[in-house]
């Protein structure tokens, strides 16, 4: 299924690649501060997270600071392999 979540990513729609963006700089953020750092409405990152979710490229988890927010992150293996394609790039 790996190679069907690459295709999907291709896929999706410019804002959720945005998102997907801002959790590889940035890390684990709540939907705020995706909101804030994407500068996306709400309801957009909202569908793009949804999205994103489906296809199991970001991981939802409790965010312990504010337990009625959610913490949005890239999953560990499609990081890798994103931290892999951009060392290829930079080797050459």
């Amino acid at each position: 299924m790996a190679g069907t979540d690459e295709e999907s990513l291709d896929d999706l729609p410019p804002s959720a690649k945005l998102v997907f963006k801002v959790l590889e700089y940035n890390g684990p953020l709540t939907q705020k501060g995706i909101v804030e750092e994407s500068m996306l409405s709400a309801r957009t990152v909202r569908y793009a997270l949804e999205r994103l979710e489906n296809i199991g490229i970001v991981d939802e988890d409790v965010y312990f600071a504010d337990a009625r927010q959610n913490l949005y992150q890239i999953d560990a293996p499609q990081k890798a392999e994103a931290d892999g394609g951009q060392e290829a790039t930079c080797a050459e």
